[in-house]
């Protein structure tokens, strides 16, 4: 019996490559609000030394090398890491629920990071040219 009978799975490839890039395109854009105020933005810069500064650095550095897919599965592991931690520093201390507590961007970022550094950085990108990952791709 066939379960695909639209033939999806072929699409499972370049879906991979769009999440991927997708998702570092909206977190660049997290970490150029916090340091460079773009979009325009009225908060000030934080010190590139304090917390907020080097998770700007991260969102900006780490963002960048997710959406040419290099490097992707310690990058996005280490990107897990800062948005787990943000979501409990930040957001479920105003309650458990991030839907109530702001934290669905922090909670989402987490876990597409999370199965990115699983999965690799799929087709359309550089550790695929240079031959990593293929079998997640």
């Amino acid at each position: 019996m066939n379960t695909d009978p639209l033939n999806m799975a072929r699409l499972s490839g370049p879906l991979h490559a769009v999440l991927r890039i997708t998702t570092a395109l909206t977190f660049v854009s997290h970490g150029s609000l916090k340091l460079l105020g773009f979009p325009a933005s009225q908060m000030p810069a934080p010190p590139l030394a304090s917390l907020m500064g080097v998770a700007g650095l991260m969102e900006i550095v780490g963002g960048v090398l997710v959406l040419v897919g290099l490097f992707t599965r310690p990058i996005a592991f280490l990107l897990a890491g800062e948005m787990a931690a943000a979501y409990w520093m930040a957001h479920a201390p105003r309650g458990p629920f991030p839907v109530l507590n702001m934290g669905e961007s922090a909670y989402l970022f987490c876990f597409v990071f999370l199965w990115l550094s699983a999965a690799g950085a799929g087709p359309w990108s550089l550790d695929a040219a240079r031959g990593e990952g293929k079998a997640a791709a």
